[in-house]
């Protein structure tokens, strides 16, 4: 286990957390705020797994995931707001 496993478990566990907590509980409003906080945050964990095991080709994902969260935001939130 070395430094970068090390950070990226402080990070899982200091931002999903809150992320998936306010995903889970309370109105719509702040499920999407969680959601919205759990894109950059998973995105960071993917990058510092991929420093962590030294293969820069699992950037790939995080690389890919990070505009599709931003895509994903933007759905949601047309779909919570009001019908014509």
């Amino acid at each position: 286990m070395n430094g970068w496993l090390i950070a990226t478990l402080a990070l899982m566990a200091g931002g999903l957390v809150p992320s998936g907590w306010l995903a889970l509980r309370g109105d719509p409003v702040r499920r999407l705020i969680g959601v919205c906080l759990a894109g950059p945050v998973v995105t960071l964990t993917l990058v510092l797994l991929a420093h962590a095991a030294a293969q820069p080709s699992y950037l790939i994902v995080p690389l890919a995931l990070a505009p599709l969260s931003f895509a994903g935001t933007l759905v949601f939130t047309r779909l919570l707001g009001p019908r014509p």
